[in-house]
C-alpha cells in the first residue's frame, strides 16, 4: 500500500504554556510543518502572513486572549539609519563578513554557548546540545544562509557574530543571530540588522523580517527602533504605532477561533 504526504498543509495547535515574554500571560502557537517539495512556496507565503520558521516548522502565536506578539519587518528602501546607528556601523566595520550553506561548527557552537551563557541563561535554549545546535542549523529544506562575522588579525580569525537567515521572495527573515559577549560594547545585535538591511537593499529585497516584536516587552523594544516598522496585524501589514492601545489587554472575542484563523490563511497553488 502507498502512502503519501497530505498536499494541503495541515496545522495545528501547541499545548498553553507560560509566556517567556509577559509575565502572567499564556501562549499558544498555530504551526504546520515544511515538506520538501513544497517548502519554499509555502514559507514564503506563510512569512508574508506572520509566521516564523523553526527548523522544518512554521508558526505564528494564537493566544486566546492576547495579541501583543507580532510579526516585524523593516522597510528596507525606507529606512535611514539614526546618528548612534551610523555610530554602530563605524563600530564594526573592522568585521569581515561570510555567507555560506547552513552547517554547524564547533567553532559556532562554543560561540552559541558563551552567548547564551550570557544574556540568556535561564532561557528556553540554554540546555541545548551540539547535535541539538547543528539541528537548528541545517534542518532547513527552505532557501538558507548562515551570515558569519569574523575578526582578522595577523594571528588568525575569530568568530564575532552568527546570524541565521532565510532568503524569501522579498526579503531576508533573520532566524536566529547570536554573537561574542565579550564584545557586547560594539552592539553587534544591532550591527547584525543593520547589516542585514543592507544586504537586502544590494539585493533588490524589499524587507528584512525580524521576528516577534512583543507589545510590553523589554526584550523586544529594541526592533521599534528600526523605522519604518511594518507589523503583521489584523491580516494585513501595517507600520507600527507603539502608542496604540495595548494588544495584551484585548477581549478574548476580539481573537478570531482557530477553525477561522486557519481558513483565512492564503496557501499557494503548489501546495493546494
Amino acid at each position: 500500500m502507498h502512502h503519501s504526504l497530505p498536499k494541503t498543509p495541515q496545522f495545528y495547535v501547541t499545548a498553553p504554556q507560560p509566556c517567556p515574554y509577559l509575565e502572567g500571560r499564556v501562549e499558544r502557537k498555530l504551526f504546520t510543518a515544511l515538506h520538501p517539495q513544497s517548502a519554499d512556496k509555502l514559507n514564503n507565503a506563510l512569512s508574508h502572513q506572520g509566521f516564523r520558521r523553526s527548523q522544518n516548522v512554521v508558526y505564528r502565536p494564537s493566544c486566546a486572549d492576547c495579541s501583543a506578539c507580532l510579526s516585524a519587518r523593516i522597510v528596507v528602501q525606507d529606512f535611514h539609519p539614526s546618528r548612534s546607528q551610523k555610530r554602530v556601523i563605524r563600530r564594526n566595520e573592522y568585521l569581515k563578513r561570510e555567507a555560506t550553506s547552513p552547517w554547524a561548527s564547533e567553532e559556532q557552537y562554543e560561540l552559541f554557548q558563551r552567548y547564551l551563557a550570557s544574556r540568556h541563561s535561564d532561557g528556553g535554549m540554554a540546555d541545548m546540545d551540539v547535535y541539538e545546535y547543528a539541528a537548528m542549523v541545517e534542518e532547513t529544506a527552505v532557501r538558507s544562509r548562515l551570515v558569519e562575522y569574523y575578526v582578522e588579525t595577523p594571528e588568525g580569525r575569530s568568530l564575532a557574530a552568527v546570524c541565521l537567515t532565510d532568503v524569501l521572495s522579498d526579503g531576508l527573515s533573520m532566524v536566529y543571530s547570536f554573537y561574542e559577549p565579550d564584545l557586547a560594547s560594539n552592539s553587534l545585535g544591532t550591527y547584525i540588522i543593520l547589516d542585514h538591511i543592507r544586504i537586502a537593499k544590494e539585493a533588490g529585497l524589499s524587507y528584512v523580517y525580524l521576528g516577534y516584536w512583543v507589545q510590553g516587552s523589554r526584550k523586544m523594544a529594541y526592533k521599534s527602533r528600526f523605522s519604518p516598522l511594518e507589523v503583521y496585524m489584523q491580516g494585513r501589514w501595517q507600520l507600527l504605532d507603539t502608542k496604540a492601545t495595548p494588544l495584551a489587554s484585548q477581549h478574548p472575542l476580539d481573537n478570531d477561533p482557530i477553525a477561522e484563523q486557519v481558513a483565512a490563511i492564503y496557501l499557494p497553488d503548489a501546495t493546494v
